[in-house]
């Protein structure tokens, strides 16, 4: 599976009860899971290789909804433009399992992230 630049990549829901969240997206999507911990779960892309999503488990679900996370093949231009275009920079680049990124607030105060290798 290849990424495409600056496109949606992977949305990740909060989520109070891992198990209840499981059975009813499994119910009324017939969405599919990969269990990698008890407190994390990938939402397998029907019909394809990969994950669409994801559910972490939490102790409390804010306001704000989903974190959508974009694709770049450079994150460095990315955080650039994401300044320059007057977003908030809530989490500079970071290293997590799999790559680097970092998370902003558009100017409605929606979160989002863009991710790199």
């Amino acid at each position: 599976m290849k990424a495409t630049h600056h496109s949606i990549n992977y949305i990740e829901f909060p989520v109070l009860n891992m198990e209840k969240t499981k059975a009813f997206y499994s119910q009324a999507f017939s969405w599919e899971f990969n269990d990698y911990a008890p407190g994390y779960a990938g939402i397998r892309k029907p019909g394809e290789e990969g994950e669409a999503g994801g559910f972490c488990l939490v102790d409390e679900v804010k306001s704000g909804g989903p974190l959508i996370v974009l694709y770049s093949e450079n994150l460095e231009d990315s955080l650039d433009r994401v300044k320059k275009a007057e977003g908030i920079i809530t989490k500079d680049i970071f290293s997590f399992p799999g790559g680097r990124r970092f998370e902003f607030k558009d100017p409605n105060g929606i979160d989002l992230a863009v991710w790199s290798e």
